[in-house]
């Protein structure tokens, strides 16, 4: 049997970071997935809203580095779960158990103050004069 789901999206929610009675970390967030088609009559891409449970350091991680908006990959495998409310229904949910959570774009402007980096110049590189006669190859 197989279980292994990856997904790309962002983050509809800051993550929300707990602890279990015995002190392990949970982080929960859902993530904004969009479809690959778009709709046929208004032309716009459809969006799922994937939630998302990271366990240990993988929900310390997203807790600390990733906020509402963020770009975010998931790694993971695919969960359901059911019980009854309080009012006696019964519920279901479906999720996503992370096993590794990665940036899915580069840092953001405001993280580095605006400033973005200089490309390098031709005047930053040098020619080596070394005599290639000498290599294994």
């Amino acid at each position: 049997m197989l279980n292994h789901t990856v997904i790309m999206g962002r983050l509809t929610r800051d993550p929300e970071l707990r602890r279990t009675q015995s002190g392990t970390p949970v982080a929960t967030f859902s993530l904004a997935v969009d479809r690959d088609y778009a709709n046929k009559e208004t032309g716009e891409r459809q969006a799922d809203f994937i939630d998302v449970v990271a366990w240990r350091q993988a929900a310390e991680f997203v807790s600390k580095y990733f906020s509402k908006g963020r770009m975010a990959v998931v790694d993971g495998r695919l969960q359901s779960r059911s019980w009854t409310d309080q009012d006696g229904r019964k519920q279901s949910k479906v999720e996503l158990v992370a096993a590794s959570v990665y940036f899915g774009e580069p840092k953001r402007e405001e993280a580095t103050g605006g400033a973005q980096p200089e490309a390098p110049s031709a005047s930053d590189f040098a020619m080596l004069e070394d005599d290639d006669s000498e290599l294994p190859f």
